[in-house]
C-alpha cells in the first residue's frame, strides 16, 4: 500500500513555542550546537490503489485546505513515503 507524506511547519513570523521550549531542553540533556528548532506536523495518507501523480495532487490540494492552517503554517512538502 503506498503512502503520501505531508509535512507542515509554522509560517518564519508565527511564534513557536513548542520549539522554543525543545530549543531549551536540548542543551539541559547535553545536546550542545543547536542554534533553534521549529516544531512541524507530519501526516501520512494511505492510498488504496497505485501511486499516481492525479493521486499525489490530490493531496496537495488535501494539504492546503484541511490539514494545514493557511493563516499561520506553509505545506513544505507533499511525497511519496519511501519503502522501507
Amino acid at each position: 500500500m503506498a503512502r503520501v507524506v505531508v509535512e507542515v511547519m509554522p509560517k518564519p513570523e508565527i511564534l513557536d513555542p513548542q520549539g522554543k521550549a525543545v530549543a531549551g531542553a536540548l542543551p539541559r540533556l547535553g545536546f550542545t550546537g543547536f542554534t533553534g528548532v521549529r516544531q512541524g506536523r507530519r501526516f501520512e495518507l494511505e492510498v488504496d490503489g497505485a501511486p499516481d501523480e492525479e493521486t499525489l495532487e490530490q493531496a496537495r490540494k488535501a494539504a492546503t485546505e484541511v490539514l494545514s492552517n493557511p493563516v499561520i503554517e506553509d505545506v513544505v512538502s507533499v511525497h511519496w513515503a519511501q519503502e522501507s
